[in-house]
């Protein structure tokens, strides 16, 4: 059982409800969707082919008992779910980022989801699975990069629709570069709206270009 890994790595987790805390990173090859804005277009095509058995060997080689599985879009690879099962059955807290156009109902339903719907400023907001909604559960987030007054109005839409039906957290992140984070704080402010502020912690820390964190 073979999976294409673009790294794998020890950080901080710089986003969602655990931020600031150390993470162990596996990102997998291969998205299918090109945002406007992507940070990671490494991760397309570049990677390595490991065995399931040597990738959760490096992760345990960190002793972090907290993972995070992440791409491009992780969910792509078939064998991507057995990955995060093996992971939970060591004990890991294992996070799952994912762009939302894929069904999470393979998943290990231990693990916690954190699923980024594309707004409209990211050229793919039409791909989302909708459905994916209602395989959340009230431990997972949904993630929104708002890089414009357009896209924050579709995140509060999205926000106000699905969040009753099917409780989760939401996170609203201004595209790095793009949105000044005070117009977004600030209309998040004035609306009340039901949803975590966050910064990508990693690059304040880092800075936006460095890779490994």
């Amino acid at each position: 059982m073979m999976l294409r890994v673009s790294e794998i790595f020890a950080s901080i987790q710089g986003e969602t409800s655990y931020v600031g805390l150390p993470f162990a990173f596996v990102r997998l090859t291969g998205c299918n969707l090109r945002c406007r804005y992507c940070d990671t277009t490494y991760a397309y095509d570049d990677g390595e082919e490991f065995p399931l058995g040597e990738v959760v060997s490096r992760v345990a080689f960190f002793q972090i008992p907290r993972v995070t599985v992440t791409g491009g879009e992780p969910l792509l690879q078939e064998e991507t779910p057995a990955l995060v099962s093996a992971l939970l059955d060591l004990g890991h807290t294992v996070l799952v980022e994912t762009n939302g156009t894929v069904a999470l109902s393979r998943l290990d339903p231990r693990a916690v989801k954190i699923m980024d719907v594309k707004c409209p400023g990211s050229g793919e907001a039409e791909k989302t699975d909708w459905e994916n909604f209602a395989r959340l559960s009230p431990r997972d987030e949904v993630k929104f990069v708002v890089s414009s007054e357009e896209d924050y109005r579709f995140a509060r839409e999205v926000i106000r629709k699905y969040g009753k039906a099917h409780p989760f957290t939401a996170l609203l992140s201004p595209a790095f570069g793009l949105l000044p984070p005070e117009k977004l704080a600030g209309w998040m402010v004035g609306d009340a709206l039901d949803a975590r502020f966050q910064l990508q912690l990693h690059k304040l820390v880092w800075g936006p270009d460095r890779r490994g964190v």
